[in-house]
């Protein structure tokens, strides 16, 4: 099984600094790349097979797909700014994208057939929401969420946990296809801390322990989610931004929580 957790490396000739496949992750859904672009540097991509949600972590880029031009897209400089801007590319098609500034952009990618058109997804689209209590309490961004039909296999997030609070918690699993009460979904984490020279924890296991990781995360840090349970905590004073790409046979998040700590609030 590939290593859970992923660094980035020195930004390549495009400035890519991950490149996550399904044959490099052992799966069979879910693509995640991310480029740290300076100014003016450019980087397009067929899509061929596959959808594409390419998501402005940060920065200003101009942006096209499938040939048209869809200009300067991106507000926030930094992941704890608000919401993000996204454009969504289907299969079948290809998109390019020029850092207006410096800038960070995630590609997010599942399979698809190219059945939806090109389109920007704007900070007024996505869905905003405070779950938990006490401690528990995180703020997501729904920016392809089950509820949207604009994605085909894609479902796409981001979540802000603040410092001494747990987040992906109480534990919960999407690794079995029984829809409609669960489905089977493959995850990437994409994690980036507010002070970077922090750490955040992430835990990935299952029921009978077969799979049972705990890994200390950096800023910048991916962790692959294949199956089993995946909560994750920020410790005191360093807030957690994340960043969800699901993908699976069926278009719906259905999780199974942990039956020892379902009595927790979600």
């Amino acid at each position: 099984m590939p290593n859970l957790l992923v660094h980035p490396s020195a930004p390549d000739a495009q400035g890519a600094v991950h490149r996550i496949s399904p044959a490099s992750a052992g799966w069979r859904y879910v693509g995640f790349d991310v480029y740290r672009l300076k100014a003016g540097q450019e980087v397009d991509q067929p899509t061929a097979g596959e959808e594409v949600c390419l998501v402005l972590v940060s920065g200003k880029a101009h942006v096209g797909a499938g040939g048209k031009d869809f200009g300067v897209i991106g507000e926030r400089m930094s992941p704890f700014e608000g919401a993000p801007w996204s454009l969504y590319v289907p299969a079948q098609s290809s998109w390019a994208a020029q850092a207006e500034t410096d800038c960070e952009l995630a590609v997010c990618k599942a399979p698809a057939e190219g059945r939806l058109h090109a389109r920007v997804i704007g900070p007024d689209e996505v869905g905003l929401e405070t779950r938990g209590k006490g401690t528990n309490v995180r703020h997501v961004r729904n920016i392809l969420p089950d509820t949207s039909a604009y994605a085909e296999s894609l479902l796409v997030v981001e979540v802000i946990t603040p410092g001494g609070h747990w987040s992906s918690y109480p534990p919960h699993k999407h690794d079995v296809d029984d829809f409609p009460r669960e489905t089977y979904l493959e995850e990437t984490y994409y994690h980036r801390l507010a002070q970077p020279g922090g750490f955040a924890l992430q835990r990935v296991y299952t029921d009978d322990r077969s799979l049972d990781e705990t890994m200390a995360v950096s800023d910048g840090d991916v962790v692959l989610v294949p199956r089993g349970y995946h909560p994750v905590g920020a410790p005191h004073g360093i807030d957690l931004y994340y960043l969800n790409v699901m993908a699976g046979p069926v278009r719906q998040w259905k999780f199974t929580m942990s039956p020892e700590l379902s009595f927790l609030t979600w």
